[in-house]
């Protein structure tokens, strides 16, 4: 009988006062124990399993940690085939994890399939192996700041700028103007979340610097963020209606304010409200129901004194 086959195979004799597995590196050793390659079908599967499950099993203990798990659930099966080793690496994803979904989950999810592979394939082969806890620790040093950079860009910025490609379908009353902009949202974060995962597998810790750091990601943030005031700029346009109804007889000639206010510049209204809510929202923040009250008392009774 090998030295490896006299290793207990029971998990529960690994267990530490915590319940937490500390399993024998000696039992990773064989060709038996032998990880797998990982393949492209393989990243794809780890992306798809977590976008799918993203937020289903959100515990206030673990946050999203079992849809993390759910997804590396089928390369971690290829890297350890020992099942102590097996459910160390489970455990090991079942803690505490909450990140944005596309830009932290995939770029995460990616980095974390590497340094598993780096790990399992030096313990297969008896060599000083990459230490559980600086997986756990990679994990939660980048799912913060990668969490920023994904809502600032998905939730603030492409979701917008499909709402607004849309919003004159939803305006005449089209269906489509309502489940176009979520369809358009799901695939286009669904198809660069994938690349990030691949990215982030392909280039380990070094592609959250790319993320964060590095030139070419930071010129594409730019061009979106460009893009999305655009397009609000557009909508703004026009769908904030505003005008107002002040006329008068001047010296016997009849004087429209609003035809005046257009011939200065056309819009200016809808323009000097919108305004007038970014400098409410850059003084007092996001304070959005506070706002829209406020705004709607303030119309009301500039319609009822016949300003607007």
């Amino acid at each position: 009988m090998s030295e490896v086959e006299k290793l207990s195979q029971d998990y529960h004799d690994y267990l530490d006062e915590d319940g937490m597995i500390h399993a024998d590196p000696r039992l990773m050793l064989g060709e038996a124990n032998k990880p797998d390659e990982i393949t492209k079908g393989d990243v794809m599967k780890v992306w798809f399993r977590w976008w799918w499950c993203n937020e289903v099993p959100h515990t206030f203990d673990r946050m999203i940690a079992p849809s993390l798990c759910f997804g590396l659930m089928p390369v971690l099966k290829k890297l350890y085939k020992n099942p102590v080793f097996l459910g160390e690496a489970y455990q090991r994803h079942l803690q505490f994890f909450n990140t944005q979904a596309v830009w932290g989950g995939g770029i995460i999810s990616g980095i974390t399939m590497s340094l598993e592979e780096e790990r399992a394939k030096a313990l297969n082969a008896g060599e000083d192996a990459l230490d559980a806890s600086m997986i756990q620790n990679t994990k939660i040093g980048l799912m913060g700041p990668l969490a920023g950079v994904g809502d600032s860009i998905d939730s603030g910025t492409v979701q917008y700028i499909f709402i607004s490609l849309f919003l004159g379908l939803a305006q005449e009353g089209n269906p489509l103007g309502a489940v176009l902009p979520f369809i358009c949202f799901a695939t286009a974060t669904f198809i660069y979340g994938y690349l990030f995962t691949r990215m982030g597998y392909t280039m380990g810790r070094r592609a959250a610097l790319e993320v964060m750091k590095g030139g070419r990601i930071k010129s594409i943030i730019d061009a979106l963020g460009v893009l999305g005031l655009f397009m609000m700029g557009c909508m703004a346009a026009s769908y904030v209606k505003l005008t107002t109804p002040i006329a008068a007889d001047l010296s016997g000639k009849p004087f429209v304010l609003q035809d005046t206010l257009d011939g200065i510049l056309p819009g200016i209204l809808p323009l000097c409200a919108v305004m007038a809510l970014f400098f409410f929202f850059q003084k007092k923040g996001m304070k959005v129901t506070q706002a829209m009250l406020g705004f709607t008392a303030i119309l009301i009774v500039l319609a009822v004194i016949g300003i607007l």
